[in-house]
């Protein structure tokens, strides 16, 4: 499965990597690959949670639009 990930860095210069399709998949790294790595194992544990508990993988995202 591929999955989109945000990875930024914070105020404290850890950066900082999200899987928004599966809440609360959230990992961090001192540098931008590491982020990546750690977060690629967060997202394993996490679906494997899911599935054990009956769950749905991941949930649904839509994109929206906003008037500014």
């Amino acid at each position: 499965m591929k999955f989109v990930v945000s990875i930024y860095q914070d105020e404290d210069g850890v950066y900082i990597a999200e899987c928004s399709s599966i809440p609360g998949c959230v990992s961090q790294g001192q540098t931008e690959p590491e982020a990546e790595a750690n977060i690629v194992d967060a997202i394993r544990e996490c679906l494997a949670v899911r599935a054990e508990l009956g769950m749905p993988l991941t949930v649904t995202r839509r994109e929206v639009e906003v008037a500014v």
